[in-house]
């Protein structure tokens, strides 16, 4: 599907469906997955926008979809299935759409990436950044008061457990879509994204290897986050951070015969950071390219841990032109297969004019 090919994404549609549609939808147990219920049309139109714009990978509205996230917002099980699966269809609406008003492009030409974050997109506060999980998931719940931490330590029984009640969460949200032919037959793409703990690479390797009863497998792939330049999971509590190469290691090594993705890549995360994050990549890659790398960074200023909030640009702020000529550097080295666009604070203008500036690269 991808051979030789270098392909141009979205950007961030929660923060393009606030910052652009006026929807106040941030803050809210179901974030962008909100639409799908109550503004199917504008989901609709905000995914025109970035095809206007030049992508021709869509992701779905399903990022913090899941059924804890609907429970939690007071919907029954049977609107969360729903929901999740027209997620697909309203992206696939705006395709055949968008090929209808430009007949140069078919169906074909743009693919659907179903959207999956983390297990921490769901909870309240989220934690997609932070990856501190309640139990089992994680050694225990975010706190106010108390210090917080990714960590297990020494306790092997416990991450353990969290490893099989992870890849429970991840293969319980796939059969949602593996079960229903016509939402399955409309997906391109798997993408598991903002992954924050190496554990939660391992359950979602896991999950994808309990699915092998599907008949029509997807192409997936797995992005993880480094806020601050640091991955959020650390091998003891308040102990050392992981390193890129551990997580990318994570990602496509291991004993246990796992399924291997198609591509790895970063996302939610500043750009200034993914240069060397990429180069830590690659020296586990050693010399072989043969998956597809994903680059999804913030845009803007990037978001600030502290307040919860995204900074503002800086005027000297280059992101199309510096994300650009990173793709170029990265095909230069051996990554002929790459999908890159935009996260967080990203609309169709920012992918507009970074397809304009990888033109001119």
């Amino acid at each position: 599907m991808l051979k030789d090919t270098i392909l141009l994404s979205d950007g961030g549609l929660g923060t393009t469906l606030e910052d652009h549609f006026h929807l106040p939808i941030s803050h809210t147990p179901l974030w962008s997955a909100r639409i799908i219920l109550d503004a199917p049309d504008t989901l609709q139109q905000a995914h025109l926008a970035f095809l206007e714009a030049g992508s021709r990978v869509l992701l779905t509205a399903t990022y913090q979809a899941a059924h804890e996230s609907f429970e939690r917002a007071g919907y029954s099980q049977e609107v969360a299935i729903e929901a999740m699966r027209n997620a697909v269809h309203i992206a696939d609406q705006a395709r055949h759409q968008f090929c209808k008003e430009h007949p140069e492009i078919t169906p074909k030409d743009i693919r659907i990436a179903l959207s999956l974050g983390p297990f921490g997109a769901v909870l309240a506060p989220m934690q997609d950044f932070g990856g501190i999980y309640p139990l089992p998931y994680g050694p225990r719940a975010y706190s106010d008061s108390e210090e917080n931490t990714t960590s297990f330590g020494d306790d092997i029984e416990g991450k353990n457990n969290s490893i099989k009640a992870l890849t429970r969460f991840h293969e319980d949200r796939l059969r949602v879509f593996t079960s229903d032919e016509e939402t399955w037959n409309k997906i391109d793409f798997i993408a598991f994204e903002t992954a924050p703990l190496v554990r939660e690479v391992e359950a979602i390797r896991r999950a994808m290897n309990n699915m092998k009863e599907i008949t029509r497998p997807k192409p997936w792939w797995i992005t993880a986050t480094f806020p601050n330049g640091k991955y959020p999971e650390t091998r003891q509590p308040g102990g050392d951070h992981y390193t890129a190469s551990e997580v990318a290691n994570a990602m496509i090594r291991g004993d246990d015969n796992m399924p291997v993705p198609n591509g790895i890549g970063i996302n939610c995360t500043a750009l200034k950071y993914i240069p060397e994050l990429l180069r830590d990549f690659e020296r586990v890659m050693d010399g072989d390219k043969k998956l597809f790398l994903v680059l999804h960074p913030n845009g803007g200023g990037g978001f600030d841990q502290s307040t919860l909030a995204f900074r503002e640009p800086e005027e000297s702020d280059r992101w199309p032109e510096d994300l650009a000529s990173l793709v170029k550097e990265a095909k230069g080295r051996g990554w002929n297969e790459i999908i890159f666009g935009g996260c967080c604070k990203t609309g169709p203008d920012d992918i507009k004019a970074l397809g304009v500036a990888f033109s001119e690269e």
